[in-house]
């Protein structure tokens, strides 16, 4: 498959191309074709979980179509160049990762490039998937339906009062919670920027 209009369409939205991009397209592709499911499709059949952002994601999206805005992309971040792609239908998933070594197997396809980065990008464009991943069926720790959920379901937050979309609230001691309520978020809000843009915005009026 040619896929240097992947590699394009990843690329656009950066200054440049860079391995991961590459990585993120040949993975996107390896995981589609090991559930025996057409990339880019439009029935949303296909789930990405991306356990990292930026680039590699990017490739994900370009190759096959799935984007966090379709809900069939979503980013785990494990700080790893991996994947797992669902078939939301049948709820089978597999997942997919470079193997250890790649990194020293690129050279064997870049032969005339001793420079490492720039061999990851010849390699990485030609090499055979089966030298460059590993894939394993994996199970989901949840089940698809409550990962996928259901639109228009919305529930208030008994604590900061804020709107829970996607049946993500959590029950606890009788009461409804948002996560950060119930679990702790990942920030602690700051009064004095609190009180700060009451001020501004009691000066506005």
């Amino acid at each position: 498959m040619n896929i240097q209009p992947l590699l394009e369409k990843s690329s656009r939205g950066h200054s440049h191309l860079c391995p991961r991009q590459i990585l993120g397209v040949r993975i996107g592709l390896a995981g589609a074709c090991s559930l025996n499911l057409e990339p880019n499709r439009a029935d949303k059949r296909l789930l990405i979980v991306s356990e990292t952002d930026g680039c590699f994601a990017d490739g994900l999206s370009a190759a096959t179509g799935c984007a966090v805005g379709h809900r069939t992309l979503r980013v785990e971040d494990y700080g790893k160049v991996a994947a797992t792609f669902v078939d939301v239908k049948t709820a089978r998933a597999v997942r997919v990762a470079p193997v250890l070594d790649i990194r020293q197997r690129a050279y064997a396809y870049a032969p005339n490039e001793s420079r490492h980065y720039f061999a990851q990008m010849q390699a990485y464009q030609i090499m055979p998937a089966d030298e460059m991943f590993s894939i394993s069926e994996v199970q989901l720790a949840a089940p698809i339906e409550a990962i996928v959920s259901r639109p228009g379901l919305r529930v208030d937050c008994d604590v900061c009062g804020e709107e829970i979309m996607n049946e993500r609230e959590v029950h606890q001691n009788g009461l409804t919670l948002c996560r950060a309520c119930a679990l702790g978020g990942y920030y602690h809000v700051g009064q004095n920027a609190i009180l700060s843009c009451a001020i501004q915005q009691e000066a506005a009026l």
